[in-house]
């Protein structure tokens, strides 16, 4: 008796799929469930957030990453006067308010870059400010609000939130290039690149709100250590005429436009008994 041998390629092929299908619903699950369950709340903020770290690992990054990020922006600069101001106003900022009861460690640098005009803190309490800003701001109250800004970001845990993000988004692009890979159709891979645009669209859109939550600290903090919250308008108005042509400070490549700014800061000083 003849048996007729059924081909089995498209059965074969379709495990495949079902596997990576599986493993990559399974990655995705691990991910969503470990992003989630790292729920706590901020006691300074009182906002719920996903942190995965603790503030020692915090604490430990900024400080491997601090002379990195000096490196990069020309250095330390070496006006041992200035740092020294730099150091005195951030300081009292910690110590006048919740800054001061957090376990940081603030550590503030002046940068020998008189190009680039930014300010920005890494996790656990490093804080810079680059020559170029120091230098556009006329009273040591608008020092106050930029340094009580970034004292925000470090209180706040942005940089900690941004990580247990980053690894939500690692996790769930992963996942998407697995359930999109065909390697009989090279094109595949396109839909793994817009996974990953994405994933940098979302974090580009939650540090818009974490600076606005800063410009609110800021705001509180520098009133708690006696200087006028008002600077920080101040602050803003500098910002705006440091703007040349068609190409702004590098300050708002990761700030939002201070024009767009200035009504959340009054609103904020109008509202300063709800402070933390």
């Amino acid at each position: 008796m003849y048996y007729r041998t059924v081909p089995t390629r498209s059965r074969g092929r379709g495990s495949g799929c079902s596997g990576r299908l599986l493993m990559a619903a399974a990655i995705a699950a691990f991910s969503l469930f470990s992003y989630f369950s790292s729920r706590q709340d901020n006691p300074v903020t009182g906002e719920t957030q996903y942190i995965d770290i603790t503030p020692e690992q915090e604490i430990a990054l900024g400080l491997e990453a601090a002379p990195q990020m000096a490196a990069e922006f020309g250095g330390l600069d070496e006006n041992a006067q200035d740092q020294a101001l730099v150091d005195e106003v951030g300081n009292r900022i910690v110590q006048s308010s919740p800054a001061g009861n957090s376990p940081y460690q603030f550590d503030f640098h002046l940068l020998d870059d008189d190009q680039t005009i930014n300010a920005f803190a890494l996790p656990g309490g490093q804080i810079f400010i680059t020559r170029a800003l120091y230098d556009k701001l006329t009273t040591e109250g608008e020092l106050a609000g930029v340094l009580g800004h970034e004292i925000g970001h470090v209180i706040a845990r942005h940089s900690a939130e941004h990580i247990a993000k980053a690894k939500l988004t690692e996790g769930l692009t992963g996942a998407a290039v697995i359930a999109a890979y065909d390697p009989n159709n090279p094109s595949s891979a396109s839909r793994a690149q817009i996974a990953v645009l994405i994933g940098q669209l979302i974090t580009l859109r939650y540090g818009r709100e974490d600076e606005l939550e800063s410009d609110y600290l800021g705001v509180c903090f520098i009133n708690d250590s006696g200087y006028d919250p008002n600077e920080l308008v101040g602050v803003m108005q500098v910002l705006a005429s440091a703007q040349t042509g068609d190409r702004p400070p590098e300050f708002f490549s990761t700030h939002p436009n201070p024009e767009n700014r200035v009504a959340r800061i009054q609103n904020a000083i109008q509202n300063i008994n709800a402070c933390p």
